[in-house]
Order: structure tokens, then sequence, then C-alpha cells
């Protein structure tokens, strides 16, 4: 378990938000920060988390904590500064209203801090379709999709998402989810017709995206001055209104024992994931590493199999897709983390 200097973390992830496009929490991170350092109202909030793995994202839940309240109008002056609510953006002016309501509600950010951070980024679909795509094409079977770590099961629903480039698109033309905008390099295979007989996933804390409390949760972990994700968010929320996903509470590796426990003929499975394997210890990781080789092991031609995987790389997310029968790997694509600037492979 790694142990937290609270201020460095909370600057080196501030630093972090702003390399991916968000300077408003760059900003509110780095004084935050500074407070920490000096004792202050942001040390006593996070009193008791110090020694928290880094992979809990602990100045993540405090920011989220803080935009739920904002979101749900509990801090409207504190929202006149966010974006996500119609704010200015000013994260400087921001600062001292940031400050003064922490610290006059310090017991109800403590109980809000137990939560762990759920996002579900919709934009991660325009670097996934590649792989789905692929495997369409090469087994010509409707896909069985299942989906590890899936929070709120957005992306189960990613073949009724909209898909442009400047010269193709793919994807329902009626869908409220268009990713536009997301493709820098490459062609994706938009000339494949896909479609999915099975989407199943697993969380070990599911959100149902169909509920207030759920979408609430969703939106309040997305970084407030990112508005296009928002949209994505609450488009994709209004999809799964329709389409039905469902998200078991299960581990990633005894989720995967009992789905690929035989082969599913008739179908192409994909197993696949986005962001994480970072918050799985060790020994997860390598249980579910051996339930994909030994259901690889067992694919045949009636009975496909891959394992599609979005996770981060050198600088950017790489997805890589392996197929069996055959167990050929490659790189479909390298994406930002939240899924924009994809290039296809």
């Amino acid at each position: 378990m790694s142990r937290l200097d609270v201020p460095a973390y909370l600057r080196l992830q501030g630093e972090y938000c702003g390399r991916l496009g968000s300077p408003f929490y760059e900003v509110l991170l780095g004084r935050a920060a500074d407070d920490a350092a000096a004792g202050g109202t942001i040390a006593a909030v996070l009193d008791g988390y110090r020694h928290e793995p880094i992979a809990s994202a602990m100045a993540l839940r405090l920011m989220g904590a803080v935009h739920r309240l904002v979101l749900e109008g509990r801090a409207p002056t504190l929202a006149a500064h966010y974006p996500s609510a119609g704010g200015d953006g000013d994260a400087v002016g921001a600062w001292p209203v940031f400050h003064a309501f922490v610290a006059d509600h310090v017991p109800l950010l403590r109980g809000l801090l137990e939560r762990g951070v759920q996002t579900n980024e919709v934009g991660r679909a325009a670097a996934l379709v590649c792989g789905f795509l692929e495997v369409a094409r090469a087994t010509a079977l409707p896909l069985r999709c299942l989906e590890i770590g899936a929070s709120a099961g957005l992306n189960l629903r990613w073949d009724h998402f909209r898909y442009e480039t400047a010269e193709t698109t793919w994807g329902d033309a009626a869908s409220p989810v268009v990713l536009r905008g997301h493709y820098r390099a490459g062609t994706p295979p938009f000339d494949v017709r896909a479609s999915v007989a099975e989407r199943a996933g697993c969380d070990p804390n599911p959100l149902d995206p169909t509920t207030d409390e759920g979408r609430m949760t969703l939106m309040s972990y997305v970084w407030p001055d990112q508005t296009e994700r928002l949209v994505l968010l609450r488009a994709a929320c209004d999809v799964a209104r329709r389409v039905p996903a469902v998200v078991d509470r299960a581990s990633a590796p005894d989720w995967l024992a009992q789905r690929l426990a035989a082969p599913a003929a008739g179908v192409a499975t994909v197993v696949y994931h986005s962001i994480v394997l970072q918050y799985l210890d060790q020994p997860s990781r390598d249980r579910v590493r051996a339930a994909i080789d030994d259901a690889g092991a067992r694919a045949t031609t009636r009975a496909p199999f891959a394992w599609l995987r979005m996770e981060p790389g050198d600088e950017q997310a790489e997805v890589r897709l392996t197929c069996w029968p055959g167990g050929a790997e490659r790189l479909v694509a390298t994406t930002g983390f939240h899924g924009g600037g994809v290039r296809v492979v």
C-alpha cells in the first residue's frame, strides 16, 4: 500500500487534470495542495485518508463530492463559477468560495468521501468501436459483449451510438450520443455491419444510469469545465433507458470464470474493458488473465473469442485486440484517456 504525501498528491492530481484538459481543477487542486500543506481546511477534511492507496483517487473523491453538491443546487455561490452549472469557469475566483464551502461542510464531505470514484467515459467508445468492428469483420457473427469494470454499463450500448469522421459515419443516425471530432488519424472500419446478441457487465459497485441517483453520481465525477463529456454522459443515460443491459455486482475474476465456463457457439464473445486493470490488485489481474487465456484456448471458429482492452500506454491509452482461435494480437488504436484524439492503426 502506498503512503501519501497529501499536498504532493493533490498537486500531482491537479497537474494531471491540467494535462487532460481541465485547467479549472488544475487551479483548485493546486490551491488545495497549498492549504493542506499549511494544515488548513483541506487537511481537516482529508484527515484519515493520508494512508490511502493512490488508486483510491482521494483527490478526485473530494472534487467529486463538492461537484455533486453544486449540481444538486446546494452550493449556489460556488455554482456561479462551475461551468457544469452554467458558471463562469473562473477557478481563481472560485477558490475562496470553494475553501469556505468545504470549511462549512466538513462532516458532510467526509461522508461523501467514502464513495469511490465512478466514471463511465462514453467517449472511449470512439476507440473501442474499432475493435468491435474488427471482430465483426473477421467472424461475420453477432457479438456477445462482456465488459468488466463496466460502472453503469453505458459503453455496453456502444452499438446504439453514432460515430462520425469527416468522410464517413457508423451507427444509429437518430442516436442522441454523437461521437464527432474524436478521430485524429486513420480510418475506422465503418464499412462493417455489426449486431450485438448479448450485452452484460460486472462492477464491484454498479450504478443504474436510468435512475436520478445513478445519473447524478456519474455526473459528479466529470470535471466541471469539460462540458462535452457531460453532454455525452446525459445522452448516454437517455440511451440506457431504452436499451437494457445488466451490470452484475461482482468481482471481475469471479464473473469471468462463470461467464466463460463454456464456449458460446454462434456468436463471437468479446471480453473488454477500459482503464480498469490499474484498479485491480495483482492476484485479481492474474486471475482475469488466466480466465481469458483459458477461454482463448477453448475457442473455435464456431465459438470465437476476443479480448479488447483500452489501457494506459506510454503517453496515451492503447486499444489492443487479441483474437482466438490463434491468439493473434494487434494494436487497434491509440487514444486519450477520456476517449478523444483517436488514431486508428
